[in-house]
């Protein structure tokens, strides 16, 4: 991946700057946002960040993505020069920001919330609500013939676990094979484990 090189802002690009998704402070002595060649190449910092403020602040993503309603990000992070510090220090280049494995169900974005990790354990630990529509995590109303899928995201591909006669049956397999994953990915990745185990499910 190619390094992002900052280009120095001026004062009068400083002085129009706007808060971000209404709350964000972009405080960078930076372009964060340059143009090269045409095209806009968004520092790396810089975009995670402002991707956590839509999540929380934008009521147009949360239309499609409803499970980001209620979330926030802490006083801190509104400030983007703090957060850019603790992502220089904790990112890890093709692992994802998460702010769900410390503490399960958290609805807010600090430091001491969230950590990177690989794309494979969000996958398995994050289901997708808009899909899977009023049944459990997991699972699926297949409408062709009224029965229940059950499927799990295992190394980011997702895997068919079979078609079930009610979505308790369906959640079942799903349960035990993301139980399963999850103690795969605790040998795997063994810094994670202490937080892996609090996903296990019954």
């Amino acid at each position: 991946m190619q390094e992002f090189k900052k280009a120095k802002v001026s004062k009068l690009s400083l002085s129009h700057r706007k808060p971000v998704f209404g709350i964000g402070i972009n405080d960078a002595d930076y372009i964060t946002n340059p143009k090269i060649n045409g095209s806009t190449k968004a520092c790396p910092a810089y975009r995670k960040w402002a991707e956590i403020l839509r999540r929380c602040y934008s009521e147009r993503y949360q239309e499609k993505q409803p499970t980001y309603i209620g979330c926030s990000a802490c006083d801190e992070w509104l400030t983007f020069s703090n957060f850019a510090k603790w992502y220089e220090s904790n990112s890890v280049c093709g692992w994802e920001l998460d702010k769900d494995i410390k503490v399960p169900g958290n609805k807010i974005y600090s430091p001491e919330r969230c950590l990177f990790l690989p794309k494979s354990i969000n996958l398995l630990l994050n289901g997708c609500a808009a899909r899977r529509g009023d049944y459990p995590k997991g699972v699926n109303l297949f409408k062709r013939n009224g029965s229940f899928i059950a499927k799990i995201s295992i190394d980011g591909k997702r895997k068919h676990l079979g078609y079930f006669s009610t979505p308790e049956l369906a959640r079942q397999a799903y349960v035990k094979a993301k139980n399963a994953e999850i103690m795969r990915k605790c040998e795997q990745y063994p810094q994670f484990a202490e937080y892996l185990a609090n996903h296990l499910e019954e």
